[in-house]
C-alpha cells in the first residue's frame, strides 16, 4: 500500500508578502493585484484566477516611481 498526498487543483496566489496599496494605480506593489482581486481570490474559479495571473505582467508600468525612500534622498542636491 502507498501514500497518496491530497493534492489540490488551483492556482496558487501571487502574494509575495509585500502588501503595499499603491496610491495611483490601486494595485498592490507585492503581487500587482486588485484589493478587489485579493478578497476575491479564494472563492474564484480557476479559471478566472489563471485570467489574472496572466494579466500580472502587463500592469507592472502602471506602478509609478514614488519620491521618498533611498532613491529620493540621493537625489536631494
Amino acid at each position: 500500500m502507498t501514500d497518496t498526498l491530497w493534492t489540490r487543483d488551483e492556482i496558487e496566489s501571487p502574494c509575495v508578502k509585500i502588501c503595499v496599496i499603491h496610491p495611483d494605480s490601486k494595485l498592490c506593489t507585492g503581487c500587482l493585484r486588485t484589493l478587489e482581486e485579493i478578497a476575491q481570490w479564494s472563492r474564484m474559479s480557476a479559471t478566472a484566477r489563471r485570467e489574472i495571473m496572466a494579466s500580472l505582467p502587463e500592469r507592472a508600468p502602471q506602478l509609478t516611481q514614488r519620491r521618498g525612500g533611498r532613491a529620493g534622498r540621493l537625489n536631494r542636491s
